[in-house]
């Protein structure tokens, strides 16, 4: 699952690695991010990037500066800046019955039940990851209908993301 999460990042370009330097060959921010999975009733794959693009939207950096004199970093931790996210990934992952019938968003049955599954990763405007461990093939109609459900979802779920973040509080 973390070499996955860090393909989704990776591939989905959602955050800027170039925003993350503060001196140049010298000095990056390096975040890190645990997921634990408290319940498990399926689709874990799908909860966990929902998870990390909501843990980065609410990341907030403290402004630094290089002290001139000593050329140490110095924080300011009353002034925060948001982290750049430059797109939202959103996975959709889809369980396949008897080489015909697509599910969205598995239960833990129907995965044990399925002949195979398909994961797809999208942002608003661009098919970002598919990952398709074996099983069951899909023929190419399927798989366009798979595409066209994760974009309409993609969308979906980026605005109630916003909508969640944006009633928050800061």
């Amino acid at each position: 699952m973390s070499q996955f999460m860090l393909e989704v990042v990776n591939h989905s370009k959602c955050v800027d690695l170039e925003s993350l330097c503060i001196t140049p060959g010298k000095l990056v921010w390096v975040l890190y991010c645990d997921l634990l999975c408290l319940d498990y009733d399926g689709n874990v794959t799908d909860a966990c990037v929902l998870a990390l693009l909501a843990a980065l939207k609410n990341v907030c950096l403290p402004t630094i500066s290089i002290n001139e004199e000593t050329d140490n970093p110095e924080t300011d931790l009353t002034k925060r800046v948001p982290l750049p996210i430059s797109s939202q990934p959103v996975s959709s992952t889809y369980a396949i019955f008897d080489d015909n019938i697509l599910f969205v968003d598995p239960t833990a049955e129907e995965e044990n039940l399925a002949t195979g599954i398909v994961t797809i990763v999208t942002t608003d405007d661009k098919l970002c990851l598919v990952h398709k461990p074996g099983g069951s093939p899909l023929r190419p109609e399927q798989l366009t209908n798979c595409f066209d459900r994760s974009f309409d979802r993609s969308k979906e779920i980026s605005r109630l993301i916003d909508e969640t973040i944006h009633s928050i509080d800061r």
